[in-house]
């Protein structure tokens, strides 16, 4: 393992010292202080994580004043946490005792939507459904689509790649970015990338920004790739008798070149568990459920979902049914994306997210219900079976004084498994500070080098989110 650094600590005095500095010259930053109103800044939502109550949070509303806040905290030596919506699944957003958390949610204008070029020009704080309604509105489709679309902002989702349910379409939230603006460490703003769809000037910084959890700079701007609307979703749903089955299904449809604008897989936990919920009338007998979405123009939709279908069945799959019209097709995309939900009515969930590449679906799922078992732990796997992401979850009651501990162990046991099969211990969430000692594991002491040889020289003093990521 790579050796541990330690990150600077925040002095309350130095921190004392910005605050007040920061309201003589940054009249405009929302500060709080209070310790209430601090402890909601705490955690994000990792379930079985530790985390440390921020000194103060700061919510500016315009690059100026991050620009500002970092100058101070460059200047004072104040360690700084960039926060979004909160909603994220790996600690990178989480707390660090006595820092200096800056909130960009009053960060929430629209500031363009350009037709001619196909893209949108947004602040970080803009809700990720907002901004898809908005561009809907104008016969455009912003791709990325996290499950939690309704609550996530589209800073969170560019500084972790936020993944989703139309990846094995459209690509991580990397593939719809054209540019940003980023405040550096000590206040410097620049931009990277425009609306341009080829541009090669230069290191790419756009990628190197995105993903990077806050610890390279804040993202204050982003300019994002458009689509001309598609049209209505026709989906399809398959239950099968074992969790192979379902496995060799996407096997199959991979290997015969379908690539489905969704590509969901449901375990019988998850599918109880949306059922209970919503009374959709899913067949809870089965071992697991594909969801299986086409949004190709007029017949190429039936014959995608015709081809579906011809895999399913020859996988074993049965009661395999289609959504009868659009709005029954929403109703049932929206109960996989309340999936966690469903689960967490249940008791604590930690949720995981594993991925392999997509031939090697059924190999993982395999693993994923051998170690819970092992182990003796309630675990409902569901995820974006199309591009090989599956998102384990460790369900537990919520008074089990050994739940934190077994979820750790199950949970590095999922990781060697899929590391084991050429995979990665996160696909979509970010490695943060819940998987922060998988880094080297996965990608190797020179990779890891070579990244805290970025941080370093971005982030010389190392207050931008200090023990995330590296």
């Amino acid at each position: 393992m790579a050796a541990q650094r330690s990150r600077p600590l925040t002095d309350p005095a130095s921190l004392a010292a910005l605050l007040e500095e920061a309201r003589h010259t940054l009249p405009g930053v929302r500060l709080f202080t209070d310790a209430v109103d601090r402890e909601s800044y705490r955690l994000d939502e990792t379930a079985y994580l530790t985390a440390g109550l921020p000194g103060a949070v700061a919510l500016p509303s315009s690059t100026d004043e991050v620009a500002g806040l970092l100058r101070l905290a460059s200047r004072h030596r104040v360690v700084v946490v960039p926060r979004g919506a909160g909603t994220g699944l790996s600690g990178g957003a989480a707390g660090i005792e006595g820092a200096l958390t800056i909130v960009l949610t009053r960060m929430d204008r629209i500031l363009e939507i350009d037709r001619a070029n196909l893209c949108v020009i947004t602040q970080p704080g803009v809700i990720n459904a907002t901004l898809k309604g908005a561009v809907a509105a104008e016969g455009l489709f912003y791709a990325p689509d996290p499950a939690s679309y309704e609550t996530c902002s589209i800073g969170g989702n560019l500084a972790t790649n936020a993944g989703g349910l139309c990846c094995v379409k459209y690509g991580q939230t990397r593939d719809s970015v054209l540019g940003l603006e980023v405040v550096l460490a000590d206040g410097t703003v620049i931009r990277t990338g425009g609306r341009n769809l080829k541009d090669v000037a230069g290191y790419s910084l756009t990628h190197l920004f995105v993903g990077s959890q806050g610890t390279l700079g804040i993202i204050t701007e982003a300019t994002l790739r458009l689509r001309p609307a598609p049209g209505p979703r026709s989906t399809l749903l398959a239950f099968f008798d074992t969790l192979d089955a379902a496995g060799d299904a996407v096997a199959a449809m991979t290997a015969a070149g379908l690539v489905p604008v969704t590509l969901e897989l449901m375990d019988r936990e998850t599918v109880i568990a949306v059922e209970d919920w919503h009374h959709l009338g899913l067949d809870v007998t089965a071992a697991a459920m594909l969801m299986v979405e086409s949004d190709a123009p007029g017949a190429a939709a039936a014959a995608e979902l015709d081809a579906a279908e011809a895999a399913c069945v020859a996988a074993a799959g049965r009661s395999i049914v289609r959504a009868a019209d659009a709005r029954e097709a929403d109703w049932l995309r929206q109960a996989r994306r309340l999936a966690l939900r469903a689960l967490e009515r249940q008791g604590t969930v930690r949720m995981e997210d594993v991925g392999v590449p997509r031939a090697r679906v059924p190999e993982l799922l395999r693993a994923i219900e051998r170690i819970a078992a092992a182990h003796g732990v309630r675990c409902a796997t569901f995820g974006h079976a199309g591009d090989g992401n599956l998102h384990p979850n460790l369900i537990f009651d919520h008074d089990d004084p050994d739940a934190a501990e077994l979820t750790h162990r199950v949970r590095d046991e999922i990781f060697r498994a899929a590391l084991d099969l050429g995979g990665t211990v996160t696909a979509e969430h970010g490695i943060g500070a819940a998987r922060r000692e998988w880094l080297p594991v996965q990608r190797g002491e020179g990779a890891v080098a070579a990244m805290r040889a970025i941080k370093d020289a971005l982030d010389p003093q190392g207050i931008l989110n200090p023990d995330r990521v590296l």
